[in-house]
């Protein structure tokens, strides 16, 4: 070998043991923390390189705002009597409290840095923490498998209508589902795994990619279904509402607006960590929750009137009209707007929770990689598909665990916001230290735990008791607020707290 070779050699053997290094550097625990609580995934983001701005934010909405589900709630409510403007009231008192609710929780993720389940150490504990991540986890991961399911299904339309000698595939049943619908299972489920597996940065990009293309796709339909309508629609299905009933359902229908959210309101700084500033939160849930809200309300509103004024019915949700195009180009590029919207919302709403969980329960074990990788395998196991088509399962188990998520709400901010006054020390949630702040009784605030327990109780009654069915829109509120008023009195409001940033133990927004 010349010296040529030998120097060559010798510099990729440098650059070889500098790369190792620094990977054993990144991958280290700094001095004071434990390893059962620190990884690089849970660790708090440096304030320099934070790449979320106010766009990003805005298309987290644009996103999750025109999501079926979300659809066939708002079309829902003409159902239950309401007319067009009365269904738009009902958006518009959601979006006021949602911009409120998610203005704050995304403040704390702004401020700290750190994903929900380390949030939760603040008020539960460096241990109890692990109930509010399951609970809130334990209901992501069964929704990622239905809402993967429920986008199989627009695939195999797609698939049929482009291919019709796919047909006999779809018919028969393995484990529930046809040898077709297997295929366009597994295919999404690989496309959001492969998504999430390049992290959160990846999961923006594609975020700000789908974005645009929904609300083109969204404002493209009502346009068409206007025009199919001869350019009016029918603001009421002829049994409108008035007076106290039709107040009562206006706000019943906001409420279960915010419910909806009950989810990401919780684990909103799951996103916001990696915000740049204050500001570009309130600009993208302003652009987001609000004016895009009046947006979403407006297409539904149109949607549904011009398609009542057709033929006197009223549709299940967009898929209905997207099926009934005759074009079979614009019926397969409205159906694959469908789908990347769906894995848009999914990867947002139910992905991201439950890999944060699983990092933070086995943080030796699990990389976010390989969290979304499991979360992914349990949404397959569990064979979603027939939790969706068993009633049972999504009001009781799922139900259940999200009257839950109303009282977390209230404990944490309580905490957050009126006990510690946004106080917090950040490296402190890493430590196992018996006197460290969030040490508490073993790891686990008792004071957090009673003040859950009771409001727990009083969501799950109104939620399932049927007397109590007319309050059931507030049961997330009544859930929220008392789990806060019982913390706020329990915790010790004269106490002292610190306010320490983690700049020394941050990692790059990037990583």
């Amino acid at each position: 070998m010349n010296s040529t070779q030998d120097t060559a050699v010798q510099t990729l053997d440098t650059e070889d043991v500098a790369h190792t290094e620094a990977r054993h550097a990144a991958s280290a625990v700094p001095t004071g923390l434990s390893p059962r609580l620190y990884n690089r995934d849970l660790a708090p983001t440096r304030r320099e390189g934070r790449s979320w701005t106010a766009y990003s934010i805005f298309t987290l909405w644009a996103n999750d705002v025109h999501s079926l589900g979300n659809y066939a709630f708002a079309i829902g409510l003409f159902a239950l009597g309401l007319g067009g403007w009365q269904v738009l009231a009902a958006l518009g008192v959601g979006a006021a409290l949602l911009f409120a609710l998610l203005t704050l929780s995304g403040f704390m993720g702004q401020k700290t840095g750190v994903p929900f389940p380390v949030m939760s150490r603040i008020a539960f504990g460096i241990h109890g923490a692990q109930i509010a991540a399951l609970i809130r986890g334990g209901v992501a991961v069964a929704w990622f498998g239905i809402q993967t399911y429920l986008a199989s299904v627009v695939l195999r339309v797609l698939l049929i209508a482009v291919f019709p000698d796919l047909k006999p595939f779809d018919e028969g049943s393995i484990l529930g589902l046809s040898a077709l619908g297997w295929m366009a299972f597994v295919a999404l489920w690989i496309v959001q795994v492969v998504i999430v597996s390049y992290g959160m940065e990846m999961i923006r990009k594609y975020e700000a990619f789908a974005g645009p293309v929904i609300l083109a796709t969204m404002a493209a339909l009502a346009i068409w279904m206007f025009s199919q309508a001869g350019f009016s629609i029918a603001w009421n299905t002829g049994h409108e509402l008035s007076g106290g009933d039709m107040w009562l359902k206006v706000l019943g229908g906001g409420a279960l607006w915010v419910s909806i959210y009950g989810t990401f309101v919780l684990n909103f700084c799951d996103f916001t960590r990696s915000a740049r500033s204050k500001k570009s939160i309130v600009k993208g849930n302003f652009w987001g929750i609000p004016i895009n809200m009046l947006l979403f309300g407006t297409i539904t509103v149109v949607l549904v009137g011009a398609q009542f004024k057709i033929n006197g019915h009223i549709i299940g949700s967009p898929s209905d009209i997207v099926a009934s195009i005759p074009n079979t180009f614009l019926l397969s590029a409205a159906s694959t707007a469908l789908l990347v919207l769906t894995v848009a919302v999914n990867l947002m709403a139910n992905f991201v929770a439950p890999t944060y969980a699983l990092t933070n329960l086995f943080p030796r074990r699990l990389n976010f990689r390989r969290a979304a990788l499991v979360s992914a395998v349990i949404g397959l196991v569990i064979l979603p598909w027939n939790l969706y088509n068993n009633p049972a399962v999504i009001e009781y188990f799922l139900g259940g665990l999200g009257a839950l998520l109303g009282p977390l709400f209230g404990v944490i901010m309580a905490d957050y916001w009126l006990v510690r006054r946004g106080r917090v020390n950040v490296p402190a949630l890493y430590s196992e230290a018996r006197d460290g702040t969030y040490h508490y009784a073993r790891g686990i605030n008792p004071k957090a735990i009673a003040a859950l327990i009771p409001a727990a109780a009083v969501a799950l009654v109104i939620g399932f008791v049927p007397v109590l069915a007319p309050l059931s829109s507030f049961t997330w509120f009544f859930g929220a607020g008392i789990a806060a008023v019982n913390f706020y009195f329990l915790a010790d409001r004269k106490c002292t707290f610190e306010d320490v940033e983690g700049e020394a133990i941050a990692v790059p927004s990037v990583h």
